[in-house]
């Protein structure tokens, strides 16, 4: 089936899907995670191709970890599944109502985007995260993902496909484009007689070319440089977990430590401690001047700053306070997760008012960012726009609302 064809489908699709119930959408989200778990093995065989295919091409691990599966994380797809269906349906939530004095009742009412196109890279558990996602929310969705994951797809999609079958949701409800070449990305941008939102999810060079190149609205799920600043009254010894955990548990995520900056009167102390733990654990540490002289590393250069790395290796930065922290923030963030490791309430709130990235943090790791951790259930990325959705971009984000009139024959005067 041609690209053109998925489109209609999936836009015809999502106008029956308005009129589904929560029962039903939550029915046909249980059929996913029962038939999931039952083709398992399935799933993991087609990913294996895919993971052998990357390390053939000399992928770096960072990357491949966010490609590969596991028992657990097939685990973990089906309870995002069982998560999602505990959610509140936003489909139908009248978020005001008024009564005018000429009788009119106006109410604001949540609805379904529609068809909505979502672009993407590695991470196969992003096809069951947005598919769940749109399924309770009333949109039909078609999914583009990365060559590096088509085999994994294919399993993921053919898999809910069946589910919603036998849930007995419409054809096209969900849709997968197995052509994976940069070409027909274009093509899927200019779609704008089927789709109604282009969400993107990746790379900075994949961002970009959906930004510069779609004729449908995109809201962006934005790259991650993200950074911590060890403040001078921070916990030294808790901080060090801090900051190993943001960089070290999953290096190849969005929400992943980049840059760590170091108030300059704990440096000579924090440096050594900090960096002992992580170049035990392979991180490559790339600092300005001021850090070297406290540990031996690379020096930094302005593209580092400016880098998510989303690979074992971090930047540092020696600060004078927390002033010329969120200055650097300011100057080199791509505006996704900030943190502040601090004793003092003062520099703790002045960091939380002044720093404009999305997720924004008073002693806790920049990992946290994640539609689970924050309750949301799964997420379709982390936006780090300013406009409908901002962070973790959840189920309430994939609606839009409309207005309702109920009158009594009322006319203008």
């Amino acid at each position: 089936m041609d690209l053109l064809s998925k489109g209609e489908r999936v836009r015809n699709a999502s106008r029956k899907l308005r009129l589904i119930t929560t029962e039903e959408k939550n029915d046909a989200i249980s059929m996913i995670a029962k038939e999931i778990e039952m083709h398992k093995d399935v799933i993991l065989r087609a990913n294996a191709v895919d993971v052998s295919n990357a390390r053939e091409k000399g992928t770096k691990e960072s990357l491949i970890d966010r490609l590969a599966l596991s028992e657990s994380r097939i685990q973990a797809m089906v309870q995002a599944c069982r998560e999602v269906i505990v959610l509140p349906d936003p489909v139908g939530e009248i978020e005001s109502t008024r009564l005018q004095k000429d009788g009119l009742r106006i109410s604001k009412e949540r609805v379904p985007i529609g068809a909505i196109g979502m672009i993407f890279e590695s991470r196969p558990n992003v096809t069951v995260d947005a598919s769940i996602l749109a399924i309770k929310s009333g949109n039909s969705i078609l999914l583009k993902g990365g060559s590096d994951a088509i085999n994994s797809n294919k399993a993921i999609v053919l898999i809910m496909k069946k589910a919603l079958s036998l849930a007995g949701l419409p054809d096209g409800s969900i849709e997968l484009v197995e052509d994976t070449s940069r070409e027909v990305v274009k093509e899927m941008l200019e779609m704008n007689q089927y789709l109604s939102l282009i969400i993107p999810r990746g790379g900075a060079a994949l961002i970009k070319f959906v930004v510069d190149n779609s004729r449908i609205p995109v809201i962006e799920t934005g790259t991650g440089n993200c950074h911590i600043f060890v403040d001078y009254s921070a916990d030294l010894e808790k901080s060090v977990s801090i900051v190993d955990n943001a960089k070290t548990q999953r290096p190849g995520t969005c929400n992943a430590v980049e840059t760590l900056l170091v108030h300059r009167m704990i440096a000579a102390e924090f440096i050594p401690r900090v960096a002992s733990v992580l170049t035990a654990k392979g991180v490559e540490l790339r600092g300005c001047a001021e850090s070297i002289k406290h540990w031996k590393m690379n020096p930094a250069t302005e593209e580092d700053y400016f880098d998510e790395f989303l690979d074992l290796i971090l930047a540092i930065k020696v600060v004078e306070n927390v002033e010329e922290a969120m200055q650097h923030i300011e100057k080199y963030s791509s505006g996704h997760s900030e943190s502040i490791l601090t004793n003092d309430y003062c520099n703790s709130r002045q960091f939380l008012r002044c720093v404009d990235s999305a997720v924004v943090y008073v002693n806790a790791s920049t990992r946290f960012t994640d539609g689970g951790e924050f309750g949301f259930g799964s997420e379709i990325g982390i936006s780090t726009q300013k406009l409908h959705a901002r962070g973790p971009f959840g189920l309430k984000e994939l609606t839009s609302y409309k207005y309702t009139i109920l009158g009594d024959y009322q006319v203008r005067k």
